[in-house]
C-alpha cells in the first residue's frame, strides 16, 4: 500500500512539474509575442509617418499647392499622425482614399518613386503586424492559457486593416455607423453555425458570416439577437439564454453599392445542431445568402484557404473563447476582436 501511495505521489509531483514547465514556457512565449507585436506597431507607426511626410510633399508637389486638393491631402496626413489608435485606422483610410484618386502623371517620377516606396513600406509593416497580432491572439485565445490567465493583464493586440476598396473620401468619411447584434451559435461538438453570401455589386465573391442584422429602433441589443436568430435560422430563443456581448467588431466595407460603418456586438448561444429554415428572410436576403454550414475551427480555415473569407477573421481561433463563456455561464467584459 505504501509502494501505490508513494508511485502515486511521484506522478502526481511529475505532472505538477510537467504542468509548471509548461505554464513557464508558454507565459515566456507570450511575453516575446507581445513583444513582437509592439515592435511591429512601432514599425507600422513609423511607416504610417513617413507616408504622411510624403503625402504633404505630393501636396506642395501638385500644380496647384494651394488647391483644395492640396489643402485636403495635407489635412488627411495631419489628421492621420494626430489620431489616436481607435481612430487611426480610419483616418489613415482618408489619406489612401485621397492618394489614390491623384493623377500621377501630374508628379514628377522622383515623388512617384517615394509615394510608391512609401505605399509599399507600410504594406509590408502592416503585413508582419497583422501576422504577430494573428499569432498572439491564436496562443491567447487557447483554453488552458485562458483558465491559466498566462496572459495577464497585458492588453490583446489589434489587427490594422488599410482599405483596398474603391470607395471614394467622402464615403469613407461620411459612412454612417450600424450597430449590429451578432450571435455565435454553437452545438454541442462546438462547431459554429455560419452563412454565406456575396455582396448584390460584387455576385462572384462570397464570403461566410455568423447570424446577426442591424438593431432596429427601440430594440435592446439582446431583442435584435434574439429576432435576427429567428429571422435567419428559424430557431425561437429567450434573451436570457444569450451570454455576452463578448465580443466588439468594427469594419468599414461597402454593400449593394453602399459604404456602410458596422459597429458589431456578438452573443454567445449554444443549441443541438438543427437544419436552419430560411422563412423570415427578407426579398434582398433570399437573394445574396446562398447557404450555410455547422463549421469546426479547421474546417472555418479551410474555407478561408479556399478563398472565401469568414468574418470575424479569426473565428477559427475564437470558438474556444465563445464555448468556455457558454460554459462559464457568465458575461464576460467585452473585447475588441478583428
Amino acid at each position: 500500500m505504501t509502494f501505490w501511495v508513494a508511485a502515486a505521489v511521484v506522478v502526481v509531483a511529475l505532472l505538477v512539474l510537467f504542468l509548471g514547465l509548461w505554464a513557464y514556457s508558454t507565459a515566456h512565449r507570450l511575453d516575446r509575442l507581445h513583444v513582437r507585436s509592439d515592435r511591429s506597431w512601432q514599425s507600422l507607426e513609423a511607416a504610417l509617418a513617413r507616408r504622411s511626410v510624403v503625402t504633404r510633399a505630393v501636396a506642395a508637389a501638385l500644380d496647384a499647392p494651394g488647391s483644395v486638393e492640396s489643402r485636403t491631402l495635407t489635412t488627411l496626413a495631419d489628421r492621420a499622425e494626430r489620431a489616436e489608435r481607435a481612430d487611426r485606422e480610419r483616418a489613415e483610410n482618408a489619406v489612401s482614399v485621397a492618394l489614390g484618386r491623384i493623377d500621377l502623371a501630374r508628379l514628377n517620377p522622383q515623388m512617384i518613386s517615394e509615394l510608391a516606396d512609401a505605399e509599399a513600406r507600410v504594406q509590408i509593416a502592416r503585413r508582419f503586424h497583422n501576422d504577430a497580432v494573428r499569432d498572439t491572439v491564436a496562443l491567447r485565445s487557447r483554453r488552458p492559457v485562458r483558465l491559466l490567465r498566462l496572459g495577464g493583464t497585458a492588453a490583446m493586440p489589434t489587427y490594422f486593416e488599410l482599405s483596398e476598396s474603391e470607395a471614394t473620401l467622402e464615403e469613407v468619411e461620411g459612412a454612417s455607423t450600424r450597430t449590429s447584434a451578432r450571435v455565435v451559435l454553437l452545438d454541442g461538438r462546438g462547431r459554429v453555425l455560419l452563412l454565406r453570401g456575396h455582396d448584390p455589386a460584387v455576385p462572384n465573391v462570397h464570403f461566410w458570416f455568423t447570424i446577426g442584422g442591424g438593431v432596429e429602433v427601440g430594440e435592446t441589443l439582446r431583442d435584435a439577437a434574439v429576432r435576427e436568430l429567428r429571422e435567419e435560422t428559424g430557431m425561437v430563443a429567450s434573451a436570457e439564454d444569450l451570454r455576452g456581448p463578448m465580443w466588439r467588431r468594427t469594419a468599414t466595407f461597402s454593400f449593394d453599392g453602399v459604404v456602410i460603418r458596422s459597429e458589431e456586438l456578438f452573443f454567445a448561444l449554444r443549441a443541438e445542431a438543427f437544419e436552419p429554415v430560411r422563412t423570415g428572410f427578407t426579398e434582398l436576403e433570399r437573394r445574396v445568402v446562398t447557404g450555410h454550414r455547422w463549421c469546426t475551427a479547421d474546417e472555418i480555415r479551410s474555407l478561408a484557404a479556399s478563398g472565401d473569407a469568414v468574418y470575424p477573421r479569426a473565428m477559427a481561433e475564437l470558438l474556444d473563447e465563445a464555448d468556455t463563456v457558454l460554459a462559464l455561464r457568465t458575461d464576460p467584459d467585452v473585447r475588441a476582436i478583428h
